[in-house]
C-alpha cells in the first residue's frame, strides 16, 4: 500500500512549526480588523472557540468553552484585543503578542451563575460597554458571533447596537496566507499518516470504533486537538451516509468509508474522506462501480476549480449526477475550511436556487471537494473528498492520500 514509509513517522518531525508563529498570528489580527472596518464597527465581542483562536492564537479547553459563554476575546477596530478566561490563568496567554489584556470573565451561564446568571450578565455588558465607549470614537454597533439571549439582552440594555459577527469573521478566514498554508500543510500530512494507519489496522473483526480510534491516536501524538465528527461506517451503514461509527464488526469484503473532519496541528483542519474493500479482497462489480463513479464526480468538479469562477457557474457547470443517486446527494459538492469547515458552501445545482448563495472563487481559499455515491435502490455508499487550495492560476491539490486504482 502507498505511504507505508509513514510508519517511520515520528513525534520529533512535528514538534516545531514550520513556520513563524507570530506571523501567522498578525496577518489572522489583520484580516478581522479589515472586516471590522469594512462592516463599520467598533469592534468584535467573539465567544465561538474557533473565532477565538483565529484573533488570538489562545487556547484553553476549547470543547468545554464551547458549551457555555465561559470565554470570550473583544477585538477593537481601532485599540486593543481583550482576553476574558474563566478562570485567572494567565499563563495560558504568555507570549501570545495579539493580546494586550486578560481579564477573569463575569461567568453568566447558569451552570456557573446559577440565580446570579441575570446580575453577572449586567455586569459584564458593562464591561464590554465600558470598551465600545472608550475605542470606538462615538460608533455603538458591536459585531458578535454567538451569545446567548440573557447576554444579547445585557449588551443591548447598554445601549449597543449588535450586527451578526460570525460573517465578520468567515469573511476573514477564507483567505489564507501562505503561512496559514503551511501549517495546514502539517494538518495534512499528520492526516494522511493516519489514515494510513487506519489502512494498515482495518483487518475483519476490528470494530468500527476501534479502526476509528486510529485517527484520534495518530493525531494526537503528533500534535493534532481533535475530531468533529465520527463519520466512519462499514457494509450496509454506508447507504445512507451520515451514520457515525460504531460497535459493529467490520466484515471481510464490507466497504469502509469514512471523513475525517480532523482539527490537526495548530488548529488547522484537514478533511478528506476515503472509501476502502476490508480484507484482501478485490471490490465486486457494484462496490467498483460506486467507487469509479465517485471517483468521477471528485476528479471532475475538481478540474473546474480557478481564480474568478462564480460559485453559480461552478454549481451548473458540476458533475452531472446519475437520477439513481440524487436522493442520497451529499448536502454541497464544495465547501470551504480553514480551522474548520469554513465558508463557501456550494449547493448542487438542483439546489442552489432555493439553499444557496453566489460568490468567487479567490487565490488563497482553501476548499473540499465532495462525493457521496450511494444508490436509492439500496446497496452499500462511496464517501471521497479532497482538499484543495485556488491559486493564482487554478489549484492545487492539498491532499494526496492515493485512491484506489479500480
Amino acid at each position: 500500500m502507498a505511504m507505508a514509509n509513514n510508519r517511520q513517522h515520528g513525534a520529533m518531525e512535528f514538534s516545531q512549526p514550520p513556520v513563524d508563529l507570530d506571523t501567522v498570528r498578525w496577518y489572522r489580527l489583520g484580516r478581522v480588523r479589515e472586516q471590522l472596518r469594512k462592516f463599520d464597527v467598533a469592534g468584535a465581542l467573539l465567544f465561538d472557540q474557533l473565532n477565538t483562536r483565529y484573533v488570538t492564537d489562545a487556547t484553553n479547553m476549547q470543547l468545554w468553552c464551547s458549551h457555555y459563554e465561559a470565554r470570550c476575546v473583544f477585538v477593537a477596530t481601532e485599540g486593543p484585543v481583550i482576553l476574558w478566561d474563566f478562570g485567572n490563568m494567565p499563563h495560558l496567554a504568555q507570549d501570545l503578542p495579539t493580546i494586550d489584556e486578560y481579564r477573569v470573565i463575569t461567568p453568566f451561564y447558569f451552570f456557573s451563575a446559577g440565580p446570579r446568571c441575570h446580575e453577572n450578565a449586567r455586569k459584564f455588558a458593562r464591561e464590554v460597554s465600558d470598551l465600545v465607549n472608550t475605542y470606538g470614537g462615538g460608533n455603538r454597533r458591536l459585531a458578535l458571533d454567538r451569545c446567548s439571549f440573557l447576554g444579547i439582552q445585557s449588551l443591548q440594555e447598554c445601549g449597543i447596537e449588535i450586527i451578526e459577527g460570525q460573517d465578520v469573521m468567515e469573511c476573514a478566514r477564507v483567505i489564507k496566507s501562505e503561512e496559514e498554508l503551511a501549517l495546514m500543510r502539517q494538518s495534512v500530512k499528520v492526516t494522511e499518516i493516519a489514515v494510513d494507519n487506519m489502512r494498515r489496522a482495518m483487518t475483519p473483526g476490528i470494530t468500527e470504533n476501534a479502526l476509528w480510534s486510529k485517527l484520534h491516536e495518530t493525531n494526537i501524538a503528533l500534535g493534532g486537538e481533535w475530531i468533529e465528527t465520527r463519520l466512519l461506517s462499514s457494509g450496509p451503514r454506508t447507504n445512507p451516509w451520515m451514520r457515525e461509527s460504531s460497535m459493529r464488526v467490520i466484515e471481510k469484503g464490507d466497504m469502509v468509508s469514512f471523513d475525517t473532519d480532523l482539527i490537526g496541528p495548530y488548529g488547522y483542519c484537514c478533511d478528506m474522506s476515503r472509501s476502502w474493500i476490508c480484507g484482501d479482497e478485490k471490490p465486486n462489480p457494484e462496490q467498483a462501480r460506486l467507487y469509479q463513479l465517485a471517483a468521477e464526480q471528485i476528479r471532475f468538479n475538481t478540474d473546474l476549480l480557478k481564480p474568478g469562477l462564480s460559485f453559480a457557474e461552478f454549481a451548473q457547470k458540476a458533475w452531472p449526477m446519475p437520477e439513481e443517486f440524487v436522493d442520497g446527494r451529499y448536502g454541497v459538492i464544495v465547501h470551504g475550511v480553514g480551522l474548520a469547515d469554513e465558508y463557501p458552501s456550494i449547493k448542487h445545482a438542483m439546489d442552489f436556487d432555493k439553499k444557496g448563495y453566489d460568490g468567487v472563487f479567490e487565490p488563497g481559499m482553501t476548499l473540499c471537494v465532495e462525493s457521496y455515491i450511494g444508490s436509492k435502490y439500496g446497496g452499500e455508499g462511496v464517501k471521497l473528498e479532497e482538499q484543495v487550495l485556488i491559486t493564482a492560476t487554478g489549484h492545487e491539490m492539498l491532499t494526496s492520500y492515493p485512491l484506489e486504482n479500480w
